[in-house]
């Protein structure tokens, strides 16, 4: 709660006036199924489903100052701990995402002209990298993850 949802919310409180100054401006902020289905525990559940609230709630208040925000699902990203797990064979990689791939799926969303029509929205990083056309660093297009197969 104390990483996740309180430095997006302090992240976004710094960066809204800027943007609002420009009436232009999008925050992004990362959360995942866990919001919405038992992932792991109940504290990274209770922290995914609050940054989707707080996301919701700032496409709110910023959406007549022309600043959209959104949450972003990421899939499998093949962090140092993944790449660890992977080598011991217990974990699939097969349709991972590199660290990169997000990066690059927000650079697209921020020159999208729809992308107020997006705010306050729930997006799934490897379906918006599909309708923006994104590839990840290796010209692959991972395959979008759903609340069923998480």
């Amino acid at each position: 709660m104390d990483v996740g949802v309180r430095s997006a919310f302090v992240a976004s409180s710094r960066a809204a006036p800027a943007m609002i100054g420009r009436r232009k401006g999008l925050i992004v902020n990362i959360s995942f199924w866990a919001a919405q289905k038992y992932v792991g525990n109940v504290l990274y559940g209770i922290a995914k489903a609050a940054t989707d609230k707080m996301t919701s709630d700032m496409a709110h208040e910023l959406r007549p100052h022309g600043v959209s925000a959104v949450s972003l699902y990421p899939g499998l990203v093949r962090t140092e701990a993944v790449m660890e797990a992977a080598q011991g064979g217990w974990l699939d990689i097969s349709n991972s995402e590199s660290p990169e791939f997000i990066g690059r799926v927000i650079a697209s969303l921020s020159r999208d002209p729809e992308v107020m029509g997006r705010s306050g929205q729930i997006l799934v990083a490897a379906e918006l990298a599909r309708e923006l056309n994104v590839v990840d660093r290796d010209g692959k297009q991972p395959a979008p993850l759903t609340l069923a197969f998480v």
